[in-house]
């Protein structure tokens, strides 16, 4: 995607399920829950973040926009052309 703020949010999301999954395998996850329950919380903040502003977003819009017309050969990156 162009859009910077789609970038940052997606790097975000990445982060902080990095440092959720982490948490999970810690070996004091067994004792103490916590700050895998923290890190899921801030995981599906970041997710939630990136949701919303997809959903608004211009850039994100288009390639939906262009995903969805019949046309539109996502393998080649282009429109297909029409057999002979």
């Amino acid at each position: 995607m162009d859009c910077l703020e789609c970038r940052y949010l997606e790097q975000a999301l990445k982060s902080d399920l990095g440092k959720y999954i982490e948490a999970r395998s810690a070996a004091y996850y067994r004792v103490c829950t916590k700050l895998a329950a923290i890190r899921n919380v801030d995981m599906e903040r970041a997710k939630n973040a990136l949701e919303e502003h997809l959903l608004v977003c211009v850039s994100a819009a288009e390639v939906t926009r262009r995903c969805n017309n019949p046309d539109f050969d996502v393998h080649r990156c282009g429109p297909q052309k029409a057999g002979p």
